[in-house]
């Protein structure tokens, strides 16, 4: 196990310990794979957080930490102290247990951070060797086997490591040992390289003369857009959401936005969805600078066109989605995706229209109707308990009398998600009435036990 939380530090677990043992000493232990390259990027992330919030050099001190140059930008958060209280108060609002100190150096701060007992601290710069004296060599980041070396020679603390002679330890272990001594007391610099925020593709056009007419912006947009492209190109990229920021000559500004559900770099789609905007601009006296951003931009996969080799080409709507999302809004485009469930009204969720085809399929043993109503709304029915189908209902005051009916096709609550569907039943019903029409109604419980439901009936949908 490499990491544990603070329950499982309770129990008595430690990174390090087989997971056959932890799982045989709690055999309901949670166990998660791994995810290197997740937890780098979520510490990027939060370096960019930070860099924006805190100070403005940020780096990311793996697998766990941040590092933060915060000479000149301590005294803007009320000083070091208040400054620390205030990120591991962030944190812990956030959901994330943090410890944080401030130090001469970053090796320093690295092993207080780390090993030391208080969750802030603040450690003057005379102060740095006796702060580090007691605590383990695992704090210096060493190599392990450079600590199991100097274990056997029964070195355990940065106090008893700091005070043997230099040179045996560099001829024995190499320059390791020395070079982390020197960077966490100061006699070695340690450069600490910032994260940098990835900027947005921009392209731009000013105007000697302001325009104004709707043809004039089109013609305009035709000529960004192709430069826009060819640098998101560059980089492997496609637009996901696109910004037309218009600067007039009465110092205010009109925008324009578009997105695609799927990264694109087409010159034609992206400026005709622009173009179908320019309606909603007032150009007021003028507009004498016009900017285009690629607010959002994501890697874009190189697609295999029709050749000799490929006779069919895949069908892409993704075009006609974008141009009805920019139109109504992306909200009110969705298609319904299967979800594991018994119960009819949670079998199903909303989805993108562009979203991957799910694995999962809705059961097929037992028709479902082509509407299913927002809610089950209750009828008046007469029927023979325990399992026969009603003789007649009663819907939105019409009467309808059953001529021929299927069923019971009997559903459980889900007790694991609920405690009161511990003992929930449903007998639902295909039936058809004396029009030809078709209806699935169900009785909330099972015809004999209370316990199980009102034994009301509902019609939950309607066939086609």
């Amino acid at each position: 196990m490499k990491s544990v939380d603070l329950a499982s530090r309770k129990l008595g677990l430690r990174p390090g310990i087989p997971v056959a043992r932890a799982q045989g000493l709690f055999p309901d232990l949670v166990l998660m794979d791994a995810d290197p390259a997740g937890d780098q990027m979520g510490l990027e992330k939060l370096a960019l957080w930070f860099q924006n919030r805190i100070a403005p050099i940020v780096a990311v001190d793996a697998p766990d930490g941040l590092v933060l140059d915060t000479t000149g930008a301590d005294h803007l958060h009320g000083g070091e102290l208040s400054m620390l209280e205030d990120m591991v108060h962030r944190m812990a609002a956030a959901g994330f247990r943090a410890k944080a100190v401030v130090a001469e150096t970053w090796g320093a701060a690295h092993a207080l951070a780390r090993y030391g007992r208080a969750p802030v601290a603040v450690v003057s710069p005379g102060e740095v060797v006796s702060a580090l004296a007691d605590l383990p060599l695992e704090a210096l980041r060493l190599s392990g086997m450079v600590v199991e070396g100097l274990a056997a020679l029964g070195v355990s603390r940065i106090g008893s490591l700091a005070a043997m002679p230099r040179a045996p330890l560099a001829l024995r272990f190499g320059p390791e040992v020395v070079c982390r001594l020197d960077q966490a007391f100061g006699r070695l610099t340690e450069a600490i390289v910032p994260v940098r925020p990835v900027v947005p593709v921009e392209v731009s056009r000013n105007f000697a003369e302001p325009i104004g007419a709707a043809e004039t912006i089109a013609r305009y947009i035709g000529k960004l857009v192709p430069l826009l492209c060819q640098r998101l190109e560059e980089r492997g990229q496609g637009v996901r959401c696109l910004d037309l920021v218009l600067y007039r000559v009465d110092s205010r500004t009109e925008a324009i936005r578009v997105a695609t559900a799927m990264p694109v770099r087409d010159v034609k789609r992206l400026t005709r969805l622009l173009c179908g905007k320019i309606e909603t601009v007032d150009p007021g006296f003028g507009i004498e600078r016009m900017v285009l951003t690629a607010s959002l931009a994501e890697p874009m996969d190189r697609r295999q066109t029709v050749s000799s080799l490929i006779s069919v080409e895949e069908a892409d709507v993704s075009d006609l989605i974008d141009t009805l999302a920019n139109r109504v809004g992306a909200q009110a485009l969705y298609r319904f995706a299967p979800v594991e469930s018994d119960l009819p009204e949670r079998s199903f969720c909303r989805v993108h229209a562009l979203a991957p085809e799910e694995t999962e399929d809705w059961p097929g043993h037992w028709p479902r109707p082509t509407r299913l109503l927002a809610r089950p709304e209750p009828v008046q029915a007469m029927a023979e308990l325990p399992d026969q189908p009603p003789l007649f209902f009663i819907w939105r005051g019409v009467r309808r009398k059953v001529k021929c009916a299927d069923g019971p096709e009997r559903v459980f609550g889900e007790w694991w998600k609920n405690d009161a569907e511990l003992t929930i039943a449903r007998d639902y019903f295909r039936v058809e009435d004396t029009s030809g029409e078709r209806f699935w109604l169900y009785r909330a419980g099972d015809g004999e036990h209370g316990e199980t439901g009102s034994q009301r009936w509902f019609l939950h949908g309607i066939f086609g």
